[in-house]
């Protein structure tokens, strides 16, 4: 359990599980891999039926948003966001971070003549705060704890705004009704949670897994993406049960979750994209590296320099290097890009392609610069003593 709970070995397990993805759909088992991806499993007497691929995407997954809403408050009550002075750096530069590849994916797109690939904007905005870490881990052995504390911050911010992407732009024909459902069983959870949040038994963690589902399938019919779900139970919890819950779902959320994410996103087969990629492809895979990479830096700088004191900025380096973190999009960004072209499976699979090349190029560069600094710092620690 402690292995899942590490920083390094989930980040192994997603790289392994997009690999394999990749691997199995250009390989002689594509067909039975593609098969299984596809394959309807409904619960009888009720209407859900949904692909092996969407019981992934959008059931597996809310747990993983639970997680990282959870985290979110947590930071925003006590952590490195409490406070608007302390939340304003890594603000500001989520926001460059979201800006900047944004423009970059869409120039690139509109000067390709490609606008209806312009809705694919939302995909190199995201970052994988699970890789990202994982990757400073491996590489980061000496660093100031001021890089992971910024780059921590940043992630998180930059899932918050992945999420309202994700609620706001990909809902469709929404239905109050259940919407209203949702938000009656989300307080239901809040209400109980805070009312027994120090003495939770076996039996009232029982009826806030039934409250769960319940709000999830609600938001399921909504219209709404259902891993909206677990935003609203992480964020809607009391605190302390929810910590508790994330606690005990990181093993899973870790081991299981995403890397079956991983490995069903990556479930695309080459030779059927074609000769030529799509815009798609390159709008994504240099927004994420490069994009990420300048708006974080410029974003960082600015905020350091309107809102930071003269010893707590981070050296131009170090700031370099958690920009280059930033760029690893994978996750989130994988979501994005299967919900931006639901109609057009060969972009899609550019736009995956993209994410995928993106964030190879952005884990190579991260390595690099981390590791370059890792070496200055050590240096310097060692020319003190």
């Amino acid at each position: 359990m402690s292995l899942l709970r590490s920083a390094r070995f989930p980040a192994i397990l997603l790289l392994a599980a997009a690999v394999a993805g990749l691997v199995l759909a250009n390989g002689p088992l594509a067909d039975a891999a593609f098969a299984v991806q596809n394959a309807h499993l409904g619960i009888p007497g009720t209407p859900l039926d949904l692909s092996v691929g969407h019981w992934i995407s959008d059931g597996l997954l809310a747990v993983f948003f639970f997680t990282v809403s959870v985290e979110l408050q947590y930071e925003l009550t006590q952590g490195e966001l409490a406070g608007i002075r302390r939340a304003a750096q890594p603000a500001v530069a989520a926001l460059g971070g979201v800006l900047v590849p944004v423009a970059v994916y869409l120039t690139i797109v509109g000067v390709s003549g490609a606008g209806d690939q312009a809705a694919g904007w939302p995909i190199p905005t995201a970052t994988d705060v699970a890789f990202a870490l994982g990757v400073l881990a491996v590489f980061g052995r000496g660093l100031p704890s001021a890089v992971r504390v910024f780059l921590l911050a940043l992630a998180i911010l930059d899932d918050l705004i992945g999420i309202l992407l994700i609620a706001v732009l990909f809902a469709h024909d929404v239905q109050a009704g259940w919407l209203l459902g949702a938000l009656v069983t989300t307080a239901a959870v809040a209400v109980l949670t805070r009312v027994r949040d120090d003495r939770m038994t076996p039996a009232f963690w029982v009826v806030i897994g039934v409250l769960a589902i319940a709000t999830w399938l609600f938001v399921l019919a909504s219209g709404v993406h259902a891993t909206i779900a677990g935003v609203l139970l992480g964020l809607a919890m009391a605190q302390g049960s929810a910590v508790r819950a994330r606690h005990a779902l990181e093993p899973l959320v870790n081991g299981l979750v995403l890397p079956l994410f991983a490995l069903s996103a990556a479930l695309v087969a080459i030779p059927a994209v074609g000769g030529a990629v799509s815009p798609a492809f390159w709008g994504v895979a240099v927004a994420l590296p490069v994009g990420k990479l300048v708006g974080i830096v410029a974003g960082g700088a600015l905020a350091q320099r309107l809102f930071g004191s003269p010893s707590g900025r981070l050296a131009l380096g170090d700031l370099a290097a958690a920009a280059a973190l930033g760029g690893i999009g994978f996750t989130v960004s994988l979501l994005l890009a299967n919900l931006a072209f639901p109609a057009d499976a060969v972009v899609r699979d550019h736009a995956t392609l993209g994410v995928l090349a993106g964030s190879a190029v952005a884990v190579v560069a991260s390595s690099a610069l981390v590791a370059w600094r890792a070496a200055y710092h050590r240096r310097l620690s060692a020319a003190a003593v």
